[in-house]
């Protein structure tokens, strides 16, 4: 029978769809760019792949290929949409992939590479399920943040050199990055067609270990940019003191925003994500909120090859926020990124009005959580004081209704507890629970911490390394700052090795909690629960130790083995005791054996 399929879609097997007493098949078909239009030749892709995208919603194709090569893709012919991301920033996005809507899509991409010029967020699966992404690079033709060569430190300057990676201009004394390019476009009084990447922090990064520079600091309070003079062609003196930085040292600018994450999963379930490398975006490279059943195999989050540049992403690996079922990460690389491999948690909302026992105000009160909604009717919320960290008591939402995207009013079906006052904060109950996997991961040379631990489900970390600057793997959480709901219940930490982690300033131990519990509840708060960390190998440097730990219910430290080493400097002014562990019950800790070194 002649098939009545665009020429473009093939049809490349029989699914079989068993329902309830029947079994009904459908057509697998697949969308092959290359006949779609889709070129290698530097042109736009978007107006390509949105088509594709319209295409496999009518005819319900359940897969799109690229053949290999490099395609380039920018946002004036993209779609558009106000996102509220997560640990980002909001704002009006424009998307390359925007994968909406749909029920069993996978893309391939062949072994290619994908290059994005100027913000926008390259992937958007929201509302979707049945997403995979695999088989191909991504990264950005300038990067969201700026590098430069230390010539010389003095007290009140550094002296720098920058590639052509990293375009810039002084104006009227002070130093901004450009794309290097004007647009074709007439300026206007509101812009000069021109893409500024402006910076908000300096971190010293060592060029030869490709990972933050030893106890280097993080520089803030830039205001509108540093003060500076060329002094040759491509070299820039700072007016600038306290770098924390060293002649041959990377400095990097940070990207001062969060606008551009790379795979954004929203309100959606089973994603796979697999033989993927993501080099660079403008904030977390994977962010998913209110999601369920996230896989990623053999990502790799690393800086392009043949050293261009020593940063990868401007701020986590990986981000998890509210999500249900299973989180699994196997077989990764994260290394060079800006912040953490990876942030598992959910959201508080703090309460700030109680209009009668059934009716209360919350407001969501960090920026980047803001229009991040997660109370729904039906919504079985966790009340909790904001200074201990303990549960007052649970409610189920009745009614809705949303001021703004800081401010809700919830209806529940029963009174407040009367211990629950202004200034205590709601979670969503039964979010934050997905059973978590990270399994035979490299976490190394980025800022900060290795992995933030946060969800109520099991969870187990195994088989990875980490060489991080601060802590390997913290549990965190707190309704007073961040806003992040935390407090373990279920941990495995197994067969892992921590490679002379603590080289930085982010960090007090090589696992630690540094949970957000007033000192004065920390003897009757316990926060986290169930830890055992077992059969891992300690190769260790510092005099910090391997624990830093208060109030947890139920720690075990068994089996584990450490080598000293002196990889780094000792640090001065640290007791060196191996354990710092208070205001804990059931807490069983060996002395880890000697491990002799290679």
């Amino acid at each position: 029978m002649k098939s009545s399929l665009n020429p473009i879609i093939t049809a490349t097997c029989l699914a079989s769809i068993l329902s309830i007493g029947s079994t009904t098949a459908r057509e697998v078909v697949s969308i092959d760019m290359a006949a779609f239009g889709a070129k290698t030749d530097g042109s736009d892709m978007t107006p390509f792949v949105r088509a594709a995208l319209d295409e496999a919603r009518r005819s319900k194709a359940t897969k799109l290929t690229f053949p290999p090569g490099r395609y380039d893709f920018w946002p004036q012919n993209a779609s558009e949409e106000y996102l509220f991301i997560s640990n980002n920033d909001e704002g009006l996005k424009r998307v390359i992939f925007p994968l909406t809507g749909f029920d069993g899509l996978e893309i391939d991409g062949g072994g290619a590479s994908f290059i994005f010029h100027g913000p926008m967020v390259p992937f958007l699966i929201e509302g979707s399920k049945g997403i995979s992404l695999k088989n191909f690079s991504f990264d950005f033709s300038r990067s969201f943040h700026s590098e430069g060569r230390v010539l010389a430190v003095t007290s009140d300057h550094v002296d720098l050199e920058f590639s052509a990676e990293f375009p810039y201009q002084i104006r009227n004394g002070v130093l901004v990055f450009t794309d290097g390019e004007k647009s074709s476009a007439p300026a206007t009084t509101v812009t000069s067609g021109e893409v500024i990447y402006p910076y908000g922090s300096l971190l010293a990064f060592d060029s030869d270990k490709r990972e933050t520079a030893f106890m280097a600091k993080d520089h803030y309070s830039l205001g509108e940019g540093v003060a500076a003079t060329e002094i040759a062609p491509n070299q820039v003196r700072l007016m600038l003191r306290d770098a924390s930085a060293k002649p041959g040292n990377v400095l990097v600018f940070g990207a001062e925003m969060r606008d551009s994450p790379g795979i954004v999963i929203s309100d959606s379930s089973d994603v796979h994500l697999s033989d993927m490398t993501l080099h660079h975006c403008g904030g977390m490279g994977v962010i998913a909120q209110r999601s369920a059943d996230l896989f990623l195999k053999k990502i790799q989050v690393t800086p392009p090859p043949g050293g261009r540049r020593i940063v990868s992403l401007t701020a986590d690996a990986t981000h998890f926020v509210n999500c249900r079922g299973r989180i699994e990460m196997e077989d990764c690389l994260f290394e060079q990124q800006k912040d953490d491999a990876t942030n598992i948690h959910g959201l508080y909302a703090k309460i700030t009005r109680i209009i009668s026992p059934t009716r209360f105000e919350v407001r969501m009160i960090h920026p980047q959580q803001a229009g991040v909604d997660f109370v729904k009717p039906g919504t079985r919320l966790e009340l909790t004081d904001g200074p201990s960290l303990k549960e007052d008591g649970f409610a189920v939402a009745k009614i809705v209704t949303r001021i703004n995207k800081q401010s809700t009013i919830i209806e529940i079906e029963k009174p407040l507890p009367e211990n629950v006052i202004v200034g205590d904060s709601i979670a969503d109950a039964d979010a934050n629970t997905a059973d978590v996997l990270i399994k035979n991961c490299v976490i190394r040379g980025n800022r900060a911490r290795g992995i933030l631990l946060g969800s109520r489900g099991i969870m187990v970390v195994e088989g990875n390394t980490f060489h991080t600057p601060g802590a390997a793997i913290l549990f965190e959480g707190d309704s007073r700052f961040w806003f992040e709901q935390a407090g373990v219940r279920d941990v495995v930490i197994r067969g892992n090795t921590f490679d002379n982690c603590n080289f930085g300033v982010w960090g007090t131990a090589c696992i630690q909690v540094g949970s957000g519990i007033a000192d004065e509840f920390r003897k009757t708060s316990r926060y986290n629960r169930n830890i055992r960390i077992e059969n891992n190998l300690f190769r260790h440097f510092s005099n910090l130790p391997l624990l830093s730990m208060y109030s947890v219910d139920g720690l075990t430290f068994t089996n584990n083995r450490l080598e000293r080493t002196t990889a780094y400097p000792a640090l001065d002014g640290v007791e060196g005791k191996l354990f710092m562990i208070t205001d804990s019950d059931h807490v069983k800790v060996d002395e880890p054996k000697a491990a002799s070194s290679d």
